[in-house]
């Protein structure tokens, strides 16, 4: 399943901590992900793209506008709505396997079905074998593989990715990326994925939006019309692939600029 999301006005607002002026962090952002959608959100540091997912999951509100999944007002959290952030955040004192299961616990799944469903998420994620390790008994690709499952595990409608790759050495990276590509493709999720890596957007977007900062706003949605299944060396390797980084680097230049 994959849910609608509408994001109509969004902004948010700080008071410093220092002289107690107000900070706008976000101002009026408005975007519609259809049921499936991958889009990603890049910008500079500080423009907000965080504290947009954490919005959009119901961990923070607004200071104006309204989230709506599925026609529903967001106003907390819910499993239905999944959070893959940069840093593993995983429980030390628990297996592999009880950290993907731990939503399950509390959602209070029949035992026999959480178990069936830890299972089929190892494998799915390629950590077979090492369920019943620790997180400091594995290396820090696998240990967000185990977030990334702890996530699916639920089998939510919305995913919302925050830099999960960003902790990553390169080789890592690019082959998370591809195992990533293939688990979405097989269990599509309307998911909103920030990262600073342009490659990245692009290889995995529908659409990417580019953030600007001071306040953070959208300042243009470019669509990714790439055909579905992508290889990364086919799609890297094309001249529309080219064209979009090269338009997107010209965005995000002019902002810095700025």
């Amino acid at each position: 399943m994959s849910a609608r999301l509408q994001l109509d006005g969004i902004s948010k607002q700080f008071p410093d901590k220092n002289d107690g002026r107000i900070h706008h962090v976000l101002d009026t952002v408005s975007f519609t992900a259809e049921p499936g959608e991958f889009i990603s959100l890049i910008g500079p540091s500080g423009c907000g793209k965080t504290t947009l997912l954490r919005i959009v999951h119901g961990l923070e509100q607004p200071t104006g506008g309204t989230v709506m999944c599925d026609g529903h007002a967001v106003v907390a959290p819910e499993l239905r709505r999944a959070f893959v952030f940069q840093h593993f955040n995983l429980f030390p004192w628990r297996t592999v396997a009880e950290n993907i299961g731990f939503g399950l616990e509390v959602r209070g799944d029949p035992r026999a079905e959480q178990q069936d469903r830890i299972d089929f998420m190892i494998r799915l994620v390629g950590l077979s074998g090492f369920g019943q390790h620790y997180p400091h008994e594995i290396s820090g690709g696998m240990q967000q593989r185990v977030g990334i499952a702890r996530a699916l595990v639920l089998e939510p409608d919305v995913l919302l990715m925050d830099e999960p790759f960003g902790s990553l050495d390169a080789i890592t990276r690019e082959k998370l990326q591809r195992d990533i590509s293939d688990i979405l493709a097989k269990q599509p999720k309307t998911t909103l994925f920030v990262t600073h890596n342009m490659d990245e957007a692009i290889y995995f977007s529908d659409r990417v939006l580019v953030f600007g900062t001071n306040p953070g706003r959208i300042i243009e949605q470019v669509k990714v019309m790439l055909d579905r299944p992508r290889q990364a060396d086919v799609v890297r390797a094309s001249r529309e692939f080219a064209a979009i980084r090269e338009h997107l680097w010209s965005l995000l230049s002019r902002e810095l600029q700025q």
